[in-house]
């Protein structure tokens, strides 16, 4: 009985041990995400997300990025090109990893390609940071294109404000039972 009760007091131990170092890193994660630059992100408490602080608005039925909303989405995809940098040098190379999701979103109205749409408006703003040369290292960094259509999560009453893209960084904490 003795020799259980130790190991399973060591065994316990150890996943103290793994438990506060997961938390620690998440602590990390999560400190280091808060300094997302203000000029391109604001945190939403009712989703718990950050999100972009101005509204990228598509005209109905179109996909294209307006000339007033390139600069601003090409300076915001910097903006996590260069967080997730920051966090993968924070956090190491071994076991913490990165989705970046863009949403594309459309307005309920009768137009009857508005799946297809949602997901053009997140792959303009991909085919945006190609051509501006923001790149994400997919060792670290997953970049995932998706649209919501006339779902998804935090959609606005007024209708019309859902053409739009939301942009997400998602943390993929691996096993740290290695560390």
């Amino acid at each position: 009985m003795l020799v259980l009760y130790v190991l399973t007091y060591i065994k316990m131990k150890n996943q103290q041990r793994v438990t506060e170092r997961q938390l620690s890193k998440i602590k990390q994660i999560t400190a280091a995400v808060k300094a997302l630059d203000k000029n391109y992100f604001r945190y939403d408490a009712v989703y718990k997300r950050y999100q972009l602080s101005r509204n990228i608005h598509y005209a109905s039925e179109k996909s294209v990025i307006s000339a007033e909303d390139t600069t601003y989405l090409v300076g915001a995809g910097l903006s996590i090109s260069n967080l997730i940098e920051k966090l993968h040098k924070l956090t190491g190379t071994e076991d913490t990893r990165y989705i970046v999701i863009v949403e594309g979103m459309s307005s309920t109205d009768q137009y009857i390609k508005n799946f297809q749409l949602s997901y053009d408006r997140a792959q303009s703003i991909r085919v945006l940071w190609i051509r501006h040369h923001i790149k994400f290292d997919p060792a670290v960094c997953e970049l995932q294109i998706s649209g919501s259509g006339l779902g998804g999560v935090g959609r606005d009453p007024v209708e019309e404000k859902n053409q739009r893209i939301l942009i997400q960084i998602v943390p993929k904490i691996g096993d740290f039972t290695t560390l």
